[in-house]
């Protein structure tokens, strides 16, 4: 599980109590999780609905995964932009291994049955694992997938947070399904610096999250996960039942937005706030009108 999505709770907590208790008469309340890629998509439906004729209230940065799903239960917001092997694991804390699409049919079966939300269309966007390396590195070991990387792991450092070493989904996993190991193991003292260190040559290879700006920004080579080992996280639109049955609208325009994002433009869109230091709405606001909406 991304250890950003459980973070900042206890913040996030008090933030959906303030929230709750001012009254509202929006059309429809969105929330949000507490980083960039979550202020910029819930800016983007936001922007779009409010473009379609509906009044939004924005309640951004809500905290990490379980506090932005119980304000979405509680009525507190009436969707967010959350991840599909997040939603698995977090709420319906079913197994993570399986297609985009049995994933994406088992969360939206149990949120429709049990919880009275439902998901709307996935994005293109998929913000699972992504090991990474230079392109220098990608050409003279031939690499283009995992599978290529288990032969020559043997020569190379690889760096991580040090919870990596012990996940299924982390260097057991890569020794399981594709023979990987690394002839050294460095630890992170902060997630932060993985760009960084890898830039600089003291490891070779790396992981990140697929979305990640530095990974376009550097040219890095993303290697595919040709057998499957990292569970899809496509970022899809939870939306309160109710909320849909009083304006139908809301899943006409987010099911337009949907095809539109996938992951390049998404590191383009982090980029620009986190990089370039430019407000999620005014990011937002460009991507719809570069949509023509």
């Amino acid at each position: 599980m991304h250890l950003k999505y459980w973070a900042g709770m206890l913040v996030g907590a008090v933030l959906g109590a303030t929230a709750a208790t001012s009254a509202n008469a929006a059309d429809v309340k969105i929330g949000s999780k507490n980083f960039t890629e979550q202020f910029v998509v819930a800016e983007i439906y936001a922007q779009a609905l409010e473009k379609a004729g509906l009044s939004v209230e924005r309640r951004l940065n809500l905290g990490a995964t379980l506090v932005a799903h119980t304000a979405l239960t509680n009525g507190e917001i009436d969707l967010y932009p959350e991840y599909t092997g997040t939603a698995l694991a977090a709420v319906v804390k079913g197994d993570l291994s399986g297609s985009a699409d049995k994933i994406y049919g088992e969360v939206k079966d149990y949120y429709e049955k049990n919880l009275k939300l439902t998901l709307l269309d996935p994005t293109k966007i998929n913000n699972g694992y992504a090991i990474i390396t230079l392109p220098e590195t990608a050409e003279k070991y031939k690499l283009k997938t995992l599978t290529d990387l288990g032969p020559a792991s043997k020569n190379l450092t690889f760096g991580a947070e040090g919870g990596f070493g012990d996940r299924k989904d982390g260097l057991p996993g890569l020794k399981s399904v594709y023979g990987i190991e690394f002839k050294e193991f460095k630890i992170f003292a902060k997630l932060g610096i993985r760009y960084s260190a890898l830039t600089s040559k003291d490891l070779d290879v790396s992981y990140g999250f697929a979305t990640d700006w530095q990974i376009a920004d550097n040219k890095l080579v993303v290697l595919a996960d040709d057998k499957n080992l990292f569970p899809p996280y496509y970022l899809v639109p939870v939306v309160r039942q109710d909320a849909l049955a009083k304006n139908p609208k809301i899943a006409e325009v987010l099911n337009r937005i949907s095809p539109l994002l996938n992951n390049e433009n998404m590191r383009t869109l982090n980029a620009k706030v986190d990089r370039d230091k430019e407000e999620p709405k005014d990011v937002a606001a460009e991507f719809l009108k570069s949509q023509g909406i």
